[in-house]
């Protein structure tokens, strides 16, 4: 059973807390505070109940060397902007100059330490760098859901530390959604995939075989199924490693009734960069010069025939290469219909990476019952896998 944070009496304790400040940073400013907002709960939970708060995150992938270009300083300013209080911050979260800004501390301060992968004992989950980062606190918090999927000595080594360790509102709230909604979602279940790979999608494809009425499968991903129905697909993203395994899924949910609906059009170009020409063709009339890039008029209107027919609506990855204009339409489409489901009562969840980009791009992420903070922690959740930093803080 793991502890939930109000069930800790944090009164003048010191709070080492796991947070995933990992955000998009341009010009040495936070461009999207989503992952920062989420955690605000947590944070002021525990100053709100008199202790002093220690953050540790990692930004980016630094390969355990310091690179000032992934620095969390430019996260402490905008932190400190939220919480419209000053904050202390270390430039090395391990030093001994750290921890005792750590004890120095007083209830109702912040100290954010600089980022976990300027060290490689982080994702080496190395038993000493473990050990100094537990001489921050003396009640381990993990609101971190977007790399509970990883055994990293700051979510799963540190807690061997801690005698009083739980998970944050953060954490709780994605474990509700992601986990208890799916025990009983409301008939009838619609999956929405997309992206460009593939693997991770099949378990979660593998997974709700026996839960869900229909998956419907956009992005890149869904060359690899047509490739594995024979269709010719062009230049399109194809991994060629799944395509039998693909063939096996179709077999599968042919077996159990559930529908698989594929694209019946796609938008194509020769390049994604500074397309020449661009145009609209059915799924099995793609050029071999050409490649898939979003999804088509027809192909949306399917879809979203069929997302205003749910009950509950499950989404993870885009429908095409979103980030450039040219190819964002087919996304942007099913994110206008998802958030029109949700007007009508309908569970809309989207599990996190490239799809809570998305409908925060489109303005829709208001209108959602749930955005996750993680890409592939949520994927692995909802394919029933044991997340090691739950498991941790378990034991």
């Amino acid at each position: 059973m793991i502890r939930a944070l109000h069930s800790f009496d944090v009164k003048q304790k010191r709070v080492l807390m796991r947070v995933d400040f990992n955000v998009p940073i341009e010009n040495d400013r936070v461009v999207d505070s989503f992952r920062i907002q989420s955690v605000i709960p947590s944070i002021k939970e525990c100053l709100d109940s008199g202790s002093s708060i220690v953050l540790m995150s990692h930004l980016g992938r630094p390969n355990g060397k310091i690179d000032e270009k992934f620095s969390l300083v430019p996260v402490g300013e905008a932190l400190s902007d939220i919480l419209e209080i000053p904050i202390k911050f270390s430039h090395d979260c391990i030093s001994e100059d750290a921890i005792n800004v750590t004890i120095g501390l007083h209830p109702g301060e912040v100290h954010l330490l600089e980022n976990l992968r300027f060290h490689s004992g982080e994702t080496d989950n190395d038993p000493e760098f473990a050990g100094k980062l537990a001489r921050h606190g003396q009640i381990y918090i993990n609101d971190a859901f977007g790399t509970a999927h990883r055994s990293h000595a700051s979510n799963v080594g540190v807690t061997e530390h801690f005698i009083q360790k739980g998970m944050g509102y953060l954490m709780e709230k994605e474990l509700q959604f992601l986990l208890e909604r799916f025990k009983k979602p409301k008939p009838p279940l619609l999956l929405i995939l997309g992206g460009a790979k593939i693997s991770g999608k099949l378990h979660l494809i593998d997974r709700f075989l026996d839960d869900a009425d229909t998956i419907l499968i956009g992005g890149g991903m869904a060359f690899t199924f047509l490739k594995a129905l024979g269709v010719k697909v062009g230049r399109s993203i194809v991994d060629s490693k799944m395509v039998s395994t693909a063939e096996e899924t179709i077999a599968r949910a042919r077996r159990r009734r559930v529908k698989l609906v594929f694209p019946v059009d796609f938008v194509i170009a020769e390049a994604i960069e500074k397309p020449k020409e661009m145009k609209t063709v059915a799924f099995d009339s793609i050029p071999d010069s050409y490649m898939g890039l979003d999804i088509g008029t027809e192909t949306v209107n399917i879809f979203s025939d069929y997302i205003s027919r749910a009950g509950t609506i499950l989404w993870n990855g885009p429908m095409g290469v979103f980030e450039k204009k040219e190819f964002e339409n087919g996304t942007k489409a099913i994110s206008k219909a998802v958030s029109l489901a949700y007007d009508k009562g309908i569970d809309t969840i989207v599990s996190g990476g490239d799809s809570a980009a998305a409908v925060k791009k489109f303005g829709v992420n208001e209108k959602m019952t749930h955005v996750s903070t993680g890409g592939g922690a949520s994927l692995e959740l909802l394919s029933r896998k044991t997340l090691p930093a739950l498991e941790a803080l378990g034991r």
